[in-house]
């Protein structure tokens, strides 16, 4: 394979129309609106607040009545088109900080505060957003409303219910495609980058298929050998030597012998910007030097030691990894491809097919209105 390259004349990458291979296409490919997506914590919003939230370059508004009840609008007051989100919460509604314009939680406009100059009340309305919450987060569906309740959010059942497990979700902002994170967190080929804190070594792919919208990977691996985190996996009662990952699109998860699961929940602001939401679970962590099991209701403790001194920083050696990749990838686009992994090109090809299906959704939406 010859890999010599010399940097494009272009300056910039390519669109997704202009993309000549797959890296290409991937890495300028949004994601299908058409789910849900975690946006922000259910505690971050109180009453009477309002934040702003992207997803893919679309700016909402997002706020909570007085009633505690969330709504999320479309990011502009209809009148000059000012960010609502600069605006104030007033009862159940949302107030333009311009001219005060108010609007309902179903993007009427309901009150303008000034004088209307001899004219009717305009009638005016933005869009909105279906909105919900499910474990301690908020999720958004941003794109055809209609198809909000088909869609689900994805069942994680053990962290619902009396016996829940313990989880305290995590998060990081990153400036880097939305792709080239969910390359990062299913292929095991990165050991090198983690050799501090040895999360997997040695791992071999077994099994990489894609079915429907999924995306199933298999590594042999010895997991969580780190010098501190190795004390806490109860070798007794969890296999560690293998992990089932997949890419169940837009999310992903992991799962070592029922017992160790994560998920990471991905939200695309923009061509290189993504936000992700880990939520690490575990049934079967022990006492250090004992084989005392941690008690579910003490878990909750050792997550909020766990996350800042070994999960973040952890977690952080994948951000400068990929922040980094994509600064390479911003310079070298047209670079050939040297690709190993199976399981990415996998990945690779359900990223492009599933915004292939909303770019077509969307246009045959399109015609049918203009129809």
């Amino acid at each position: 394979m010859d890999i010599n390259h010399q940097k494009s004349t272009a300056s910039f990458p390519p669109t997704f129309t202009e993309a000549k291979n797959r890296r290409q296409k991937v890495r300028s490919a949004g994601m299908n609106p058409d789910y849900w997506y975690a946006v922000e914590y259910d505690r971050a919003i109180k009453p009477g607040q309002v934040v702003e939230v992207k997803f893919w370059k679309t700016s909402i508004a997002l706020y909570r009545g007085l009633d505690g009840k969330l709504r999320a609008l479309e990011n502009r007051c209809a009148h000059r088109q000012i960010k609502l989100s600069l605006g104030q919460v007033d009862g159940c509604n949302l107030l333009c900080a311009y001219h005060g314009w108010q609007y309902n939680g179903e993007g009427k406009l309901v009150d303008i505060p000034h004088d209307l100059f001899d004219n009717r009340m305009p009638s005016c309305k933005v869009g909105t957003y279906p909105v919900k919450v499910r474990y301690d987060l908020i999720w958004i569906f941003p794109g055809e409303p209609s198809l909000a309740e088909q869609r689900q959010i994805p069942d994680i059942p053990e962290l619902e219910g009396k016996d829940r497990w313990a989880c305290i979700p995590i998060d990081f902002t990153w400036k880097a495609h939305h792709s080239m994170i969910i390359d990062n967190v299913s292929d095991f080929t990165h050991a090198y980058l983690h050799r501090k804190y040895r999360p997997f070594i040695d791992a071999k792919l077994t099994k990489s298929e894609m079915i429907g919208d999924r995306v199933f990977v298999s590594y042999d691996s010895q997991v969580g050998t780190g010098r501190i985190s190795g004390l806490f996996v109860d070798r007794q009662r969890v296999d560690t030597n293998s992990m089932e990952l997949c890419y169940e699109y837009p999310y992903q998860w992991s799962n070592t012998d029922e017992k160790i699961k994560h998920w990471c929940l991905i939200l695309p602001i923009d061509e290189r910007t993504t936000r992700a939401f880990f939520l690490f679970y575990f049934d079967a962590l022990k006492i250090p030097f004992t084989p005392m099991r941690i008690p579910q209701w003490l878990m909750t403790i050792v997550l909020k030691i766990a996350n800042p001194l070994l999960i973040k920083p952890l977690l952080s050696q994948d951000g400068i990894a990929v922040e980094a990749e994509q600064e390479g990838y911003d310079t070298h686009f047209d670079a050939p491809i040297v690709e190993l992994n199976p399981a990415v090109h996998l990945f690779q090809q359900l990223t492009i097919f599933k915004w292939e299906e909303h770019l077509s959704n969307k246009q045959s939406r399109l015609s049918n209105y203009h129809h």
